[in-house]
């Protein structure tokens, strides 16, 4: 299995369970000692940067599906008894899908240099 496929696999297991804990009633979601706003943006940068890493050839068709993924799951919890979507939620996966994004593109940016023979 190369690294790409490996990271295809990370990334869509994470949106399955991102997709389950926030899609099943309230009381299936973990509970950590973290805040919600950190617990979502964390998952949402680990699938980010998973993208990233799995579609390298196609960084913003991932990131455009990953933002529509973000708002889908929020507008799906309207229709969840006792969830509820919300913007702030949205923009706090949004911003984590990003910085993930972004702190993918930096490890690679800093293993490239590295491999570079001096």
């Amino acid at each position: 299995m190369t690294v790409r496929v490996f990271f295809r696999w990370v990334a869509w297991l994470l949106v399955a369970a991102v997709a389950a804990f926030t899609l099943l009633p309230i009381g299936f979601r973990p509970v950590t000692a973290a805040p919600a706003d950190l617990e979502r943006f964390v998952a949402f940068a680990a699938i980010g940067g998973a993208f990233y890493f799995g579609y390298p050839n196609h960084h913003v068709g991932y990131a455009l599906l990953v933002l529509g993924i973000a708002g889908l799951f929020e507008l799906m919890q309207d229709i969840i008894p006792g969830r509820h979507g919300q913007v702030h939620d949205y923009a706090v996966k949004a911003a984590g899908a990003v910085v993930g994004t972004l702190l993918a593109r930096l490890v690679e940016r800093i293993v490239a240099l590295r491999a570079i023979p001096k």
